[in-house]
């Protein structure tokens, strides 16, 4: 059965600043019982926390986070380079999924390199299938960038079959496709989807400012810019269309992220999505 939990990358600076068991703690709370690990650092004593909270408060482990490479500034472990650490990580905390939350950066518009990139993503799957591990990759909206007609994601999903797909309800449609018709498309192949909600926001009184001024550029970036991320519910997206057929897709977990808050707390957001996807009737998902 699904299970709707959190994207722990929104934890990240909790977890720096109470722990991960507290903070786990909290999200637990608000009523949530899994947690995608990402951008936490995994640390002796991290993985030692996330295993006392799976072991003390139920916290599921759905996967753990992974670049191909390692990345200045990335608090994720490499799949090239950290490969045994990351299996060990997964069979310590009972996970059996490991997910590269982005491209790299240089490989974003160039054909040759999204296929180097596939082939040595589709390399380091084998390996972590030899330990029972599946790999997957969660998408953003640059892969909606077309080559020779085709879609980067399916290019990536042809040239890597042993990758599978995390696919991101906000991120599909800030691509311009349909999030039901995409989770449909890759329909068994994708075993964990993300929760976000797409939300036009308001053009801000600054904008309205500089058209006064006689600045129409300024206005017209900050007209093009009102595009929002939102918790779940708040937002334009049908989430009572996609929660059904993610869970009829074969997802396993569906995980709420927010990537930018506008003022609001961490725990004010989770509440909120979590609150409204009650209100929606999937509370039994929880």
């Amino acid at each position: 059965m699904a299970r709707i939990g959190v994207q722990a990358m929104m934890l990240r600076e909790s977890v720096a600043e109470i722990g991960a068991f507290e903070t786990l703690r909290r999200v637990r709370e608000i009523g949530y019982g899994a947690i995608e690990v990402s951008q936490i650092p995994m640390t002796e004593d991290n993985v030692g926390q996330l295993e006392k909270a799976r072991d003390e408060l139920g916290i599921e482990i759905a996967a753990l986070s992974a670049g191909l490479t390692s990345q200045p500034g990335g608090a994720n472990d490499a799949l090239e380079g950290d490969l045994e650490k990351i299996v060990a990580d997964c069979r310590r905390l009972g996970s059996d999924m490991v997910r590269i939350g982005m491209l790299p950066f240089d490989c974003m518009t160039e054909l040759d390199k999204v296929l180097d990139f596939c082939d040595r993503a589709e390399a380091a799957a084998g390996l972590l299938q030899e330990n029972g591990i599946r790999l997957y990759y969660h998408n953003h909206h640059i892969e909606f960038l077309k080559f020779d007609g085709r879609y980067m994601l399916d290019v990536i999903a042809d040239r890597a079959p042993n990758v599978g797909l995390e696919l991101d309800v906000h991120w599909l449609q800030r691509g311009g496709v349909n999030p039901v018709a995409v989770i449909q498309q890759y329909a068994g192949r994708v075993r964990m989807v993300h929760l976000k909600d797409y939300r036009i926001g308001e053009i801000r009184p600054a904008a309205f400012e500089a058209l006064a001024q006689g600045d129409r550029a300024a206005f017209m970036r900050e007209f093009s810019d009102v595009v929002q991320f939102a918790e779940v519910g708040e937002g334009n997206l049908d989430f009572p269309s996609i929660v059904p057929v993610a869970v009829a897709s074969g997802a396993e977990f569906l995980l709420v992220e927010q990537d930018l808050l506008y003022g609001r707390t961490v725990w004010e957001a989770l509440q909120t999505s979590h609150d409204n996807l009650v209100a929606m009737g999937f509370a039994d998902l929880f």
